[in-house]
């Protein structure tokens, strides 16, 4: 990195002639007919032609918490706890 440019660049692979740098723009996107909005994501952006390429870690991210089992156990662990549930509702209550 040099005095004259201090933030890393990346060439343009749409348009060649512009430098793409890091941004924090608003992603978005459709969950169903949802439309969700996410501040400051993290994307480099062409100083010339505009194309975005969003972060490929910040987007895996994203898709873990949209997930439709996000904050959910697993679901082996899930199934398991189920059937030790239900065998506990069918045994008769211990007395002592």
């Amino acid at each position: 990195m040099s005095d004259s440019e201090p933030f890393e660049t990346i060439p343009c692979s749409e348009c060649q002639a512009g430098k793409m740098r890091r941004q924090y723009i608003t992603y978005l996107t459709w969950l169903g007919d949802e439309l969700v909005t996410v501040p400051d994501f993290p994307a480099w952006v062409c100083d010339i032609c505009g194309k975005r390429e969003y972060d490929g870690s910040a987007l895996n991210r994203l898709a873990l918490i949209l997930s439709p089992n996000a904050g959910k156990p697993p679901t082996k662990f899930r199934k398991a706890h189920l059937r030790r549930e239900s065998r506990k509702a069918s045994q008769p209550p211990r007395t002592e």
